[in-house]
């Protein structure tokens, strides 16, 4: 038995990001390319890239850019304004993990 938790934040009053927004950004990271990242989640890119300027829009924050071109460093990149909401995000929910663990094992410890 174990804890399972979902977190997210809410910008403005509907704007939500979570670990599965998170991991998408990580992808796009990764490969260099939105269109790549939303393939391997199986999103569609109309729907990525409409969240994405939604949540800029509410975040404030400019979370990717675009590189135009056919060469290697062509593609969308993250800002590191984007990484570093990323990696905000990251640590909010490592430690929420780690409080609701320290509290499960309280709750439910072996009597």
């Amino acid at each position: 038995m174990q804890p399972k938790l979902k977190v997210w934040v809410v910008f403005g009053s509907r704007v939500k990001f979570g670990d599965g927004r998170a991991r998408l950004l990580e992808l796009v990271d990764e490969l260099g390319s939105l269109r790549r990242a939303v393939a391997r989640v199986g999103m569609s890119y109309r729907a990525a890239w409409g969240y994405f300027r939604e949540l800029e829009r509410a975040s404030g924050v400019k979370l990717l850019e675009q590189i135009p071109g056919a060469g290697p460093r062509a593609g969308t990149r993250l800002t590191a304004a984007g990484r570093a909401l990323v990696a905000r995000f990251r640590r909010f929910q490592a430690g929420v993990d780690t409080s609701a663990r320290r509290g499960f094992a309280r709750s439910f410890r072996a009597r």
